[in-house]
């Protein structure tokens, strides 16, 4: 698998969701590109540095969100 260069998210966040929870976002690559959700694996896993560098920042405006329970979100 190739990865492209690493590169920093532009914008991080919390989602508030049902039961008081909130969930964990980080958006990179170009503002107003194609858009592109990245959802990660496996229970209490999250998101990485390496799953930003997946998509062409060129083209894509990526999302990602980490699940409960894996660490940034509550």
């Amino acid at each position: 698998m190739t990865f492209f260069p690493p590169i920093d998210p532009y914008d991080t966040g919390r989602l508030p969701v049902s039961g008081g929870h909130e969930i964990y976002y980080e958006r990179s690559g170009k503002r107003g590109g194609v858009p592109a959700l990245m959802l990660h694996g496996g229970p209490g896993s999250g998101c990485t540095a390496d799953h930003r560098r997946l998509f062409d920042p060129e083209i894509f405006d990526t999302l990602l969100l980490d699940q409960r329970g894996s660490g940034r979100s509550t």
